[in-house]
């Protein structure tokens, strides 16, 4: 369907999520890319071939991890068209192991693009952020010539666009405690599609959120458990006094490398073993050639734990091991966005994250730990009592990253006319 005549032509990377919902006249062009990072260079030339659309488009959408003004200088005929460029990760604060490490070229190249976009999107105010306030430095690296002031030329490009989400209808595969909260929560950010197939049977529309609790024999909490003050209490009861709770079950649903920190939390989960604290745990998420080391050390040593393992090619079979943790923990040094935790957080799970990287732009304080030790410690806490996860109702309004919510953005910044006045107020 076209959007009011103008045509879009998206020069996308399979490295991507391929979860953006665009329904328009397109010409779609996917690189795939095993590392995408390794093969950037190659990206323009292989576009240089790419035949014409057969309907003149009006827009050219492309990943910042393509090369914008080699393929310009390639493509004299995309030139003309109204260009914007989205950052879903930018190269020049990437975490190496090693300074050495870190390539010039790839950095380099997204500041040039950025030079030749006429709109330059960004997945989250912290991808934005960080990338215009490490430009500077980043530039100094250059033995001589440094241009200065490009952050000053990019910026009025800017604005953030946060990645758009359609969230899968899952109520069917939530446990008891989960499905009642969910049911009211989340009614709105289902598409329409997926509203089709909705669990009728939840629960009567007149019934109020605490009668339907009651029913089941659980209470809420609205706000995160108070740590400090409840150590000294006797551990709450189970809902069923008859059997002892369920282990607290917590998941770590990232790519299996080390920019994501799995070594800090397999060290936690092992402290939390050595205190013989009883827990399950799943470990999905994408490897690749180089898998880390600790994988393998940490299965060995947590094979009584583990629930799930490994990565899960079905998207059905994923998001149920969402919905049958209890808490989902992201060690990232490295994030600009985290689909990954937003749809752990829509299938019920209690977030902890680093106060640290775009977390706290999404998350609230409540669900943010500063330390190594402060993740131990709540984990632990929760350990031992995991029916405050399951009663908690999760404050995160994730509702915001929802494509619903986001569509009219996306539909603006797509149009050859949407976005373009405001940006050239900025820079006359």
């Amino acid at each position: 369907m076209a959007l009011e005549g103008q045509n879009f032509c998206p020069v996308l990377h399979a490295s991507s999520s391929s979860q953006f919902p665009l329904q328009y006249d397109l010409q779609l062009c996917i690189c795939i890319l095993a590392h995408h990072i390794n093969r950037a260079d190659l990206k323009s030339i292989n576009l240089k071939s790419l035949a014409s659309p057969p309907v003149e488009p009006t827009v050219l959408f492309t990943s910042s991890v393509l090369n914008l003004a080699e393929l310009v200088a390639l493509r004299l005929d995309l030139g003309r068209l109204k260009k914007v460029l989205y950052f879903h990760e930018n190269q020049l604060v990437y975490p190496v192991r090693k300074s050495q490490e870190r390539d010039f070229q790839y950095g380099y190249n997204q500041i040039l693009s950025c030079l030749v976009a006429d709109v330059v999107a960004f997945n989250s105010s912290f991808n934005m952020e960080s990338f215009l306030s490490s430009i500077s430095t980043f530039m100094k690296t250059m033995p001589d010539h440094r241009p200065k002031d490009l952050d000053r030329l990019i910026r009025p490009k800017c604005r953030v666009l946060h990645f758009p989400i359609r969230f899968p209808e899952v109520t069917r595969f939530l446990p008891a405690h989960k499905r009642l909260r969910h049911s009211e929560r989340h009614v709105n950010i289902y598409s329409p599609a997926a509203q089709h197939h909705t669990d009728t049977s939840v629960s009567s529309e007149n019934e109020s959120h605490e009668e339907k609790l009651q029913k089941e024999g659980l209470q809420t909490t609205s706000l995160a458990p108070d740590l400090e003050a409840s150590q000294n209490q006797p551990a709450c009861r189970p809902c069923d006094e008859r059997e002892k709770p369920r282990p607290l079950h917590i998941v770590w649903p990232h790519r299996w490398e080390h920019d994501k920190d799995p070594q800090l939390f397999f060290q936690t989960l092992l402290k939390l073993k050595e205190r013989q604290l009883s827990f399950e745990v799943s470990v999905l998420g994408e490897t690749f050639t180089d898998v880390p080391d600790i994988f393998a050390e940490a299965k060995e040593q947590l094979v009584d734990h583990i629930q799930y393992w490994g990565f899960m090619p079905s998207k059905e079979d994923y998001l149920k091991a969402l919905c049958q943790a209890d808490v989902v923990v992201s060690t990232a040094k490295h994030e600009f966005f985290g689909v990954a935790m937003i749809e752990a957080v829509h299938c019920g799970c209690y977030p902890l994250c680093p106060n640290a990287l775009v977390y706290p732009e999404i998350f609230p304080a409540t669900y943010l730990y500063s330390t190594p030790e402060q993740l131990c410690k709540k984990l632990q806490h929760f350990c031992k009592r995991p029916q405050l996860v399951r009663q908690h109702v999760t404050q995160v309004n994730i509702s915001t990253f929802s494509w619903e919510t986001l569509e009219d953005e996306f539909k603006s910044l797509l149009r050859a006319d949407g976005d373009m006045i405001s940006t050239e107020q900025h820079t006359s």
